[in-house]
């Protein structure tokens, strides 16, 4: 139906001199920021102005740990749980909690310790 109504379109424009373009128009989307509410709208506010770990859930890379030189762990709150893979082929996560003003010590040895900082 849709084949028929196309070619008696194009006779009629044929006959009486009249051009047409089959070229649609592309209507591009409006930017994403305008339309996010909320938590993303923050997120992609903080990751325009150049921060692209807003929430902190990037990998440390451990560092020593030891008792003397703790591995810093930043947090905005008074508590934080924290994940140690304790060797490089180990297959699960030690999970355990930081809390503010105190150091902890993993099963593998290595001391972890919360500092502040400021929120976003």
């Amino acid at each position: 139906m849709a084949s028929i109504c196309g070619r008696m379109a194009l006779r009629a424009a044929a006959r009486q001199n009249v051009t047409y373009n089959s070229v649609r128009t592309c209507k591009m989307m409006n930017d994403p920021l305008e339309h996010a509410t909320g938590i993303e709208k923050r997120e992609l506010l903080l990751k325009a102005a150049g921060n692209d770990n807003p929430f902190d859930m990037k990998v440390f890379k451990r560092g020593a740990g030891t008792k003397e030189n703790p591995n810093l762990i930043p947090s905005a709150f008074d508590a934080r749980i924290v994940g140690c893979i304790c060797e490089e082929d180990q297959t699960y996560v030690q999970w355990m909690w930081l809390q503010k003003g105190n150091q902890k010590r993993c099963e593998c040895g290595h001391w972890f310790k919360l500092v502040e900082k400021a929120a976003v």
